[in-house]
């Protein structure tokens, strides 16, 4: 008995010095981290939007695409596998850190280092991406599914050739996740596109005119079916939500008098037209600057959330009429919103389960507050970073880092492509708000947050292990990056990268 013991205790000490246990600890880090964030978040916190969703999950409302319908599915389906609402914000968190989780391994692998390899999952709780972990919102489901593609991509550049099956089962999981970030996100597609290409280049490194037209049709097909299928389960009623922006622009850049002359132009009937004035008046006299629709557009009662769907075609002929004659206005109304973005986003952090004025909280919620106590805690940690360093939580911030991660040429380590793919969605996703923007909100812009802290900490990295390689001698050795560096994906071509030296 004690031979065997003794075996065993010899057995994890060999593995533990040679490092084939590190990932199994990792893993169990990272599983602890989660579950504590996820313990802190209990039962999620809900905006006024996510706990529309609910109500849309639960069948207690009929489902609308004002919101998407794919993230109502997927609630309504967490809550049949679990019984519980707030399985929704435990797989936001089991996302992310098993996300960060798969970039610790690979670090492991590449540096030999358990200090970088933890670092990674440090991001985890960086004020900035802590935040917002168990927030319901589709902005923090966009960015966890486009990590998890990025996550993936590396893994499946690493593995060895003879690795086919585990290959193409990765590769279909980041097509799903990425069908998912289209579908969770109206205006999320500039951003899928770079890391949609991240993937195809991490399974084939220099896929030609074929066999990327492929992988382009079956991605589209994969997101065209699962639109279909999600219409076809939900059977949501039309919005056509998207006629907000019209809203907008037309009553911050015209006067009210030049509301109305359009509105009679474009054969408004006399209830909207005498809506958008009030609107337009409304906005200038309480200086809203912004979501004209919810904040000064005179609504039904109860909210008519169709109302948009059976004006919109008017909204974009007024659009379409007076925006070409009021060009200047209306880019400098634009510029104005974009700014605001950029520099005075506001709800840093999300204070727990809250609703519009007039809004209903679900009992099921009311029944499972949030724990005050764990609140507090993580807003004074969250708030102290506001104060200190502002800058993790403004737009143009991460605006410049993606700028950086797209313009150099060459970065510390194995990931210079995919790094500048990375900075691209950020890049794209946020320049998709310049015409679109609602109004100032940090979760705008949380994907470049947390995309660009999981670049520079990448770049730290590698740039750490390369002082370490060069102290010890090793630099320039074609394994510089670590003693596990992993074997390389298979050759479909030469690689276009010649950076494989950390």
């Amino acid at each position: 008995m004690h031979g065997t013991v003794d075996r065993g205790a010899s057995t994890l000490r060999g593995a533990w010095r040679n490092g084939t246990l590190w990932p199994w600890c990792l893993a169990a880090v990272a599983a602890a981290c989660g579950f504590a964030v996820a313990t802190v978040f209990h039962p999620g916190y809900l905006s006024a939007d996510s706990n529309t969703q609910l109500w849309q999950a639960l069948g207690d409302e009929p489902m609308n695409d004002w919101h998407p319908p794919v993230m109502a599915l997927l609630w309504r389906l967490l809550i049949r596998i679990t019984g519980d609402f707030s399985a929704m914000a435990a797989v936001q968190a089991a996302v992310l850190w098993g996300s960060l989780w798969a970039l610790a391994r690979l670090t492991w692998r590449r540096t030999d280092s358990r200090a970088l390899s933890l670092a990674v999952l440090a991001v985890g709780f960086a004020p900035h991406i802590v935040n917002l972990t168990g927030v319901v919102w589709k902005d923090v489901h966009l960015a966890y599914a486009l990590l998890a593609v990025f996550a993936i991509a590396l893994t499946v550049r690493e593995l060895p050739p003879d690795r086919t099956r585990t290959r193409w089962a990765l590769l279909a999981l980041g097509v799903l996740f990425l069908a998912y970030a289209a579908l969770v996100r109206k205006n999320g597609i500039p951003a899928v596109i770079p890391v949609f290409a991240l993937l195809v280049l991490a399974a084939w490194p220099a896929p030609g005119r074929r066999r990327w037209l492929a992988a382009i049709g079956v991605f589209a097909a994969v997101v065209v079916a699962a639109n279909g299928a999600v219409s076809m389960a939900a059977a949501p009623l039309a919005t056509r939500v998207y006629a907000v922006i019209p809203v907008d622009d037309l009553v911050h850049v015209l006067t009210p008098a030049q509301v109305r002359t359009a509105a009679e132009q474009a054969g408004a009937s006399q209830d909207m037209r005498e809506r958008l004035v009030a609107a337009a008046t409304d906005c200038q006299k309480r200086h809203i600057t912004s979501d004209a629709y919810l904040q000064c557009y005179p609504q039904a009662e109860p909210f008519d959330v169709t109302y948009l769907d059976r004006h919109a075609d008017v909204l974009v002929r007024m659009w379409t009429q007076q925006m070409p004659r009021h060009w200047k206005g209306y880019a400098e109304y634009r510029a104005r919103v974009f700014t605001k973005l950029l520099f005075q986003s506001n709800q840093r952090f999300w204070d727990g389960t809250r609703v519009n004025a007039g809004a209903r909280l679900h009992p099921e919620v009311k029944r499972e507050p949030v724990n005050d106590t764990l609140r507090f805690a993580l807003r004074n940690y969250v708030t102290g970073f506001t104060r200190d360093l502002p800058m993790l939580f403004q737009g143009w911030f991460w605006l410049a880092v993606s700028l950086v991660l797209v313009l150099r040429r060459r970065w510390p380590g194995p990931y210079t492509r995919e790094l500048r793919l990375l900075g691209g969605s950020s890049l794209l996703y946020i320049l998709a708000y310049l015409p679109t923007a609602p109004e100032s909100n940090y979760r705008y812009v949380y994907w470049p947050a947390l995309s660009g802290t999981v670049a520079l900490a990448l770049i730290a990295i590698a740039a750490v292990a390369r002082r370490r390689a060069a102290a010890a001698g090793r630099f320039g050795d074609p394994e510089v990056s670590g003693a596990r560096s992993a074997p390389e994906a298979p050759q479909a071509g030469p690689r276009e990268d010649a950076d494989a030296v950390v």
